[in-house]
């Protein structure tokens, strides 16, 4: 097995951080005590928290984007678009804090709907878009824009998790994935061709 690298040892260290305790817990002399390094030695790396906060963010979305590019396999357009689902929810579940500050927080490096979108800037919108696209392409769903599709799909499951995490359902989480399930279901229903 391949040794890390600095760089990996910091991202590896910060990400069990942020995972376990969220954004505020990422400070340079954490990292650095968990990685055995000097706090100055991260800025060899990384110029600031920030830039080592961002780095978290890319990563975390080009794994969610590989988790949801293996799930969305299906020959059949609605499977593949219900299946692109999944993996958004599990992630939510099992990585809160990288989950807000991906997708819930207010950030100035945030990609903007339409112009960063369009641009095809978001890995995981991308995958997305390319399941309504191909839905659309045949004949599974209404004709659109996809990308406005995409975005309404997005904020349809989006909205549930953050209603589900604020307390706003008394379902457990076997209970909620199955609602959330019939829900996005139902929502595709109003959009089938």
């Amino acid at each position: 097995m391949a040794r890390l690298t600095t760089s990996e040892r910091i991202l590896q260290a910060a990400h069990r951080l942020f995972d376990g305790e969220g954004a505020d817990a990422i400070t340079m002399r954490r990292v650095a005590d968990m990685v055995g390094i000097t706090p100055m030695a991260i800025y060899r790396h990384f110029p600031s928290r920030e830039a080592l906060l961002k780095t978290l963010s890319d990563d975390s979305f080009n794994a969610v984007a590989r988790e949801w590019k293996a799930h969305s396999r299906s020959p059949d357009p609605i499977k593949r678009l219900l299946a692109v689902a999944e993996p958004y929810l599990d992630y939510a579940l099992a990585h809160p804090h990288l989950f807000d500050h991906a997708f819930s927080v207010r950030r100035d490096d945030a990609r903007r709907y339409p112009e960063d979108f369009k641009a095809g800037h978001s890995p995981t919108f991308n995958v997305v878009v390319d399941a309504v696209a191909d839905a659309m392409d045949k004949g599974a769903l209404k004709q659109g824009d996809p990308h406005d599709v995409a975005m309404t799909i997005w904020a349809h499951q989006h909205g549930l998790i953050a209603l589900y995490r604020a307390g706003r359902f008394s379902y457990d989480d076997a209970q909620f994935r199955r609602f959330y399930r019939q829900s996005l279901g139902r929502l595709i229903d109003g959009i089938r061709a």
